[in-house]
C-alpha cells in the first residue's frame, strides 16, 4: 500500500475541516489575484490615453470598490479560519486511545501506555491507530521545538521542551499516511518522518497484542551470536530489546524493529542491506545523528543483521 501525504485528500474528520479551509482560501485568493491582474491591465491600457475628470472619477470609484472587496475577502477568510479553529478537536471522548509521542533529534518515540506495565507497547517512527476511533496524542520534546504534522489526518502542532501539548484526530479511512516534523529542528529535520498506519479495530488489536510480547528467541547459531553482540556491545547502551539485557532508552526501541518499514525515521527502507549500512556507518546516511559507528567486525555485523531480522 503506498504512503499518502496530502492535505487535499483528507482521511479524517479534522483533516476534512482543514482541507475545507484551504480550498476556501485558495478560491478567495484566486479571485483576488485575477481581479488585481485584470485591473492592472485595464489601468495600463487606459493610462496611455491620458486622464480627464471623468476618468479620475471612475478611478476613485474603482479604488473604493477594490477596498470594499478586499475588506469582504478578509472577513470571509477570518470567519472561515475562526470557525475551523473552533471546530477542531471537537471529537474528544472518554474512550479515546491515548498515545504518547516524544520528539527527538531526529526520530519519534511512540508509547502506548497502560496501567499494567506489562501491557505497555513501545515503538518508534511508526504509529498504529484503529479506524473510526478518536485518538489523542500526548506530545513532548526531549531537546528542541518539533512539530508533528499528518496532512491527511490533522493540522500541525508544536512539541515544546518542558511543555505537554495534545493533538486529537480520527481516521475514517484505512491506509498508510506519512507524517513529518514541520518545524526546522536541526541538520536532519528533513529526515524526521514517520508513518501512521490506520487499520480496522481487530487488526489494530492484533498488532497491539503482538507488540506486547518480548523479542523472539534466536534460533540459529548466527542469530544467537548476533544477540550476544547486541547485548554485550555498545548497542545495549542506547537501545532496548524487551526480554534481553539491552535496556537503553536514549534511542529507538528495537524489540520489533524488523516489522517497521523504514530506518532512521524514514531515511532509508528497512532492508537487510540498508540496515547493515546504517549500523556500519550511520553518519553516512544521516549526518549529525547521535548514533556513533559501533566499530563491529564484518562477521559481527552479519550476525547482528541476522538477529535483528528476527525481531518482528
Amino acid at each position: 500500500m503506498p504512503h499518502i501525504q496530502s492535505i487535499i485528500h483528507p482521511a479524517g474528520i479534522e483533516a476534512a475541516r482543514v482541507s475545507h479551509l484551504w480550498w476556501v482560501m485558495f478560491a478567495v485568493c484566486t479571485i483576488v489575484w485575477t481581479a488585481v491582474a485584470l485591473a492592472t491591465l485595464i489601468a495600463i491600457r487606459r493610462g496611455r490615453g491620458g486622464t480627464s475628470a471623468a476618468s479620475e472619477s471612475t478611478l476613485a470609484r474603482s479604488v473604493a470598490a477594490a477596498a470594499a472587496i478586499s475588506v469582504v475577502a478578509l472577513l470571509v477568510l477570518l470567519t472561515e479560519s475562526v470557525v475551523t479553529g473552533r471546530a477542531l478537536n471537537t471529537i474528544r471522548t472518554a474512550d479515546a486511545l491515548r498515545i504518547k509521542v516524544t520528539g527527538n533529534q531526529w526520530w519519534w518515540d511512540v508509547l502506548y501506555e497502560n496501567p499494567n506495565p506489562s501491557l505497555t507497547v513501545t515503538a518508534a517512527n511508526e504509529i498504529h491507530i484503529p479506524v473510526g476511533r478518536p485518538i489523542v496524542f500526548d506530545l513532548y520534546s526531549n531537546d528542541v521545538i518539533h512539530s508533528l504534522w499528518i496532512p491527511n489526518l490533522q493540522g500541525k502542532i508544536d512539541l515544546v521542551p518542558g511543555r505537554a501539548t495534545q493533538l486529537w484526530l480520527q481516521a475514517d479511512k484505512a491506509g498508510i499516511y506519512r507524517g513529518q516534523c514541520a518545524e526546522y529542528c536541526g541538520l536532519q529535520h528533513a529526515k524526521m518522518a514517520f508513518l501512521v498506519i490506520a487499520e480496522p479495530e481487530t487488526q489494530f488489536q492484533e498488532w497491539l497484542l503482538g507488540n506486547r510480547g518480548a523479542a523472539p528467541e534466536p534460533k540459529t547459531p548466527e542469530q544467537q551470536r548476533g544477540r550476544q553482540v547486541v547485548e554485550r556491545g555498545p548497542c545495549a547502551m542506547c537501545h532496548a530489546i524487551t526480554g534481553t539485557l539491552a535496556g537503553g532508552r536514549s534511542a529507538p526501541d528495537l524489540t520489533h524493529v524488523a516489522s517497521r518499514s523504514t530506518i532512521g525515521a524514514g531515511a532509508v527502507p528497512n532492508t537487510p542491506g540498508y540496515l547493515l549500512g546504517w549500523i556500519a556507518d550511520p553518519q553516512h546516511i544521516k549526518p549529525g545523528n547521535k548514533m556513533p559507528s559501533p566499530g563491529l567486525e564484518a562477521d559481527q555485523l552479519q550476525a547482528v543483521i541476522a538477529y535483528l531480522e528476527t525481531l518482528k
